[in-house]
């Protein structure tokens, strides 16, 4: 069967290729790709080339697909796996494999599996490491996202608490606890409110935290004070620009610290902030991955010894997150939308990659059966004015609060879809 890939050759050589896949084995399943959206991880390796560590450093002569966070439906499978899978079925897959204790991973890795791709073949490591999730979700992008939405699960898992004079580790945030994120409305950001909202384990506080009150206003549309107070969180957001942040953020917990801080940028300023918002046995949680290998901040060690305080980082989640975001977004408690602000085919995916760090806004979301340019959300309302199918898909998302939906995948991939 032939595909259509975006292949990685070397350092910022990416193509977009035609090539005929082989046949699939008895241990593996052939499976059609709909959806994938580009990752940052992506960039890093489309500019690293064969110098990074998931990149085969033959990669010139074997060109691996792109892409990490797709999702699909199984055409055809392999003997070995017909009891655990069967064609028609719609999955995802977490690409963290660890098969081995090898790094090698769908889109980084192979020849013949990645996101940024129309066909592929699962090779049997996926299906052995557990890593093929079977997906129950209406809408394809939601299954890509779950990959994103994982690494918000995964990071809320890993902290922990302690009691008095004891040393197990309670994991998880304090329930009924007080919570911050600070630099908390970019797109990860949204998705961990969303997540902390709704999951089995919730603050009774959460101070959401940013310097630009656009970005304030639109994250309490989207999740809003009166939807936390539904799920027994109140619900604040903070505009730090022109005050004092930790006064500010002091008075909005009665003059108390913090149970869970994170921080969603990678601000020496940030991480300090933080630290000095903990309370005893309070829990710093450093999300936001920094680009500077020797990037570093102040940390006041007298409150690690005497107060508990703790520092806690992920980067990314594994399986289970991944297998708890899919069945939250199949259950409907979590919108993975609200990650994304651009749609585009796969003839984009080249230019879009290279640039990524360039383009604002969240999540770029890419269908693979469809030629078309990158476009942003908020623009499809100008677009409309001269394109039918942009028109109405601004009326769909303008109806859904501005997100994409269920809806708006499906008239797009029924106006657009070449096979």
């Amino acid at each position: 069967m032939k595909t259509r890939a975006v292949r990685l050759y070397g350092k910022n050589d990416l193509r977009l290729e035609e090539f005929e896949l082989p046949a699939h084995k008895e241990d593996e399943i052939l499976a059609r790709v709909v959806s994938d959206s580009l990752c940052m991880s992506s960039y890093k390796a489309a500019v690293q080339g064969g110098d990074h560590k998931r990149v085969p450093d033959n990669v010139a002569q074997n060109p691996v697909i792109i892409g990490h966070e797709f999702c699909g439906e199984i055409i055809e499978v392999g003997k070995k796996w017909a009891d655990k899978f069967r064609p028609g079925q719609k999955f995802s897959i977490q690409p963290a494999m660890n098969y081995h204790g090898s790094l090698a991973a769908p889109g980084y890795s192979y020849s013949n599996i990645g996101g940024d791709s129309t066909y592929v073949i699962i090779p049997n490591e996926v299906m052995e490491t557990g890593c093929l999730l079977k997906y129950e979700g209406d809408a394809f992008f939601c299954g890509s996202l779950a990959e994103p939405v994982s690494c918000v699960a995964g990071t809320f898992h890993a902290m922990y608490h302690t009691d008095p004079g004891r040393y197990d580790h309670h994991m998880g945030i304090k329930e009924g606890g007080a919570m911050a994120i600070l630099a908390g409305v970019g797109p990860m950001g949204l998705a961990a409110i969303d997540y902390i909202l709704h999951c089995n384990r919730r603050p009774s506080l959460l101070v959401v935290t940013d310097i630009a009150q656009d970005r304030l206003d639109r994250a309490g549309e989207i999740l809003s004070a009166a939807e936390a107070q539904k799920q027994g969180v109140k619900l604040v957001y903070l505009n730090t620009r022109d005050m004092d942040a930790r006064e500010a953020l002091l008075s909005c917990n009665n003059g108390q610290n913090y149970d869970d801080v994170l921080v969603f940028a990678p601000v020496p300023a940030l991480v300090e902030l933080a630290d000095s918002l903990l309370a005893k046995d309070g829990c710093l949680n450093f999300f936001s991955g920094p680009a500077d290998p020797t990037f570093s901040a102040k940390f006041n060690f007298y409150n690690v010894h005497y107060l508990n305080t703790h520092v806690v980082g992920t980067s990314g989640g594994n399986t289970d997150d991944m297998q708890e975001s899919l069945d939250m977004m199949a259950a409907g408690l979590l919108d993975p939308a609200i990650l994304v602000t651009h749609v585009g085919g796969l003839n984009c995916v080249p230019e879009t990659t290279l640039n990524l760090p360039n383009i604002p806004g969240g999540k770029k979301l890419i269908y693979t059966h469809i030629d078309m340019p990158l476009t942003a959300i908020a623009d499809f309302e100008e677009k409309g004015k001269t394109d039918p199918l942009f028109a109405k898909l601004h009326e769909i998302c303008k109806a859904n609060n501005g997100l994409w939906c269920a809806e708006a995948e499906k008239v797009l991939l029924a106006a657009k879809q070449v096979d």
